[in-house]
């Protein structure tokens, strides 16, 4: 986000990088809009506690979380906060291996893995979250390795909870009414479905009937990336989803993701993760 913040219980994790020690992480506050599209190796879950609806641009579509509303998505996926409306909002990012580690049912996380978010509709909001996330920020911030634990566990819970209160339920997807931001979105969502492709910018553009030299300015505009960096951000979520539930070899891995060569994914990879797709896979084997 544009501006880091931060409650007197939760730890603000902004910046961190993508392989940094795993632990529980979470912060609170008012959100303020993404500058651009990121991503990091995590379970992300939002709620939002007051105020009105977050829209985040994610997996190439704009979806809502309504106040009182729980959102659960891989944070691989590049996602980016383009409105919010929101006053107060609870974030908690679970380290992947112990989200993986979890067991969770196979379609969850089927589905979790293959970037369709889990989001609650207001008419189906928890009574019980605020307490619960009240509660988990001081566990977290009391710096004992029991509560800790217990923290770990009822979030576990409630994430089990979700997965079986939203079982078949499609994302919730918000139309937008910015010719801009609908542009962007068609131009995400083409990516999105084509980036294992060798596409082209004009591939992009004409998914949103502009011209490619309008298409890059205009998705720069809204995304606040250019869209071959896009591109990039969705190949390398696509190579670690390979690494982790897959024995594929690291060059059929770069293949199936997109890359045009296994020099060229090495070097991406290494680059953004900071360690190669081999030492990925190992730290991070189901």
């Amino acid at each position: 986000m544009s501006a880091p913040f931060r409650s007197e219980n939760f730890l603000d994790p902004q910046g961190a990088l993508v392989d940094e020690p795993s632990y529980l992480r979470g912060w609170s506050g008012r959100p303020t809009l993404m500058a651009a599209a990121h991503r990091h190796d995590d379970l992300e879950i939002n709620f939002v506690a007051g105020g009105g609806s977050m829209l985040y641009l994610y997996g190439g579509e704009l979806l809502e979380v309504a106040v009182g509303g729980l959102a659960v998505f891989w944070a691989a996926i590049p996602h980016q906060l383009v409105a919010s409306r929101a006053t107060r909002v609870h974030w908690l990012h679970v380290p992947f291996d112990q989200f993986l580690a979890w067991g969770l049912p196979q379609p969850l996380l089927a589905r979790v893995l293959s970037g369709v978010p889990v989001i609650t509709p207001a008419a189906r909001a928890d009574a019980s979250d605020p307490a619960k996330f009240t509660q988990w920020a001081a566990d977290l911030a009391a710096g004992d390795d029991e509560l800790h634990r217990i923290a770990m566990l009822e979030i576990q819970a409630r994430v089990r909870r979700l997965a079986l209160a939203t079982v078949g339920d499609p994302a919730h997807r918000h139309a937008g009414d910015d010719p801009a931001l609908r542009q962007a979105v068609s131009m995400a969502r083409y990516i999105a479905h084509h980036f294992r492709e060798p596409i082209t910018v004009a591939d992009v553009a004409a998914a949103a009937y502009v011209h490619p030299t309008y298409a890059m300015t205009q998705f720069r505009k809204v995304v606040r990336t250019t869209i071959g960096d896009y591109v990039k951000l969705y190949r390398l979520a696509e190579a670690r989803r390979l690494l982790v539930t897959t024995d594929l070899p690291a060059s059929q891995v770069a293949a199936a993701a997109g890359f045009g060569s296994v020099s060229r994914f090495y070097r991406a990879f290494t680059d953004a993760c900071g360690t190669t797709p081999a030492r990925f896979r190992h730290r991070r084997v189901l």
